[in-house]
């Protein structure tokens, strides 16, 4: 699942599954940003499952949905996509562009190069 690709209403119903841990079709519904039809989420949900994202169990009449992917894979994957499309897989143009777009500050810099630093002190990349 290294090639993890979600579009916009499958990453909303993921966000509601990594939140709440497992729920129904009217559990995750109600949770969403935008307001959809039950049979859409239901489809969604379905749609992930086909794909191996999400499992469900039956739990009398209703099913309950839970992801099988970590927030943190699809992270991963979703700044693979990122890097590789616009940057160039470069991650200092990335960051780069979040210095001069997004508000990174001097604070956020060394808070991030701690980070750096600890990593190199563990023995390589994560």
């Amino acid at each position: 699942m290294d090639d993890l690709t979600l579009g916009e209403r499958e990453l909303d119903v993921m966000a509601v599954l990594w939140e709440i841990g497992d729920g129904t079709v009217g559990d995750v519904r109600q949770r969403l940003p935008a307001a959809l039809a039950y049979t859409t989420v239901l489809t969604i949900l379905r749609n992930l499952e086909a794909k191996g994202y999400v499992s469900h169990t039956v739990s009398g009449r209703a099913h309950r949905y839970r992801a099988r992917v970590a927030q943190r894979a699809a992270q991963k994957g979703a700044l693979n996509r990122v890097l590789s499309r616009f940057f160039s897989g470069s991650p200092e143009v990335l960051l780069a562009r979040l210095v001069d777009d997004a508000g990174v500050d001097a604070a956020d810099l060394r808070e991030m190069a701690e980070r750096i630093a600890g990593r190199a002190t563990k023995g390589g990349k994560r």
